[in-house]
């Protein structure tokens, strides 16, 4: 079966599941409506913003 869609130097082969409360679900959207951004992206960026955060109170 040939490979579908673009090139990545980052493929995001992994995948996780997650509950969330009605509010969390409702906060999530409004994110990605008004940032214009996935699911995904918002949360890629949670993670990024909480792991720098991290980083920093080594």
């Amino acid at each position: 079966m040939p490979r579908t869609g673009r090139p990545t130097e980052n493929p995001k082969t992994l995948s996780t599941r997650i509950r969330l409360s009605e509010g969390d679900v409702q906060k999530l959207e409004r994110c990605c409506k008004v940032l214009g951004l996935t699911k995904a992206e918002v949360i890629r960026q949670g993670i990024e913003e909480m792991y720098q955060k991290a980083q920093k109170q080594k």
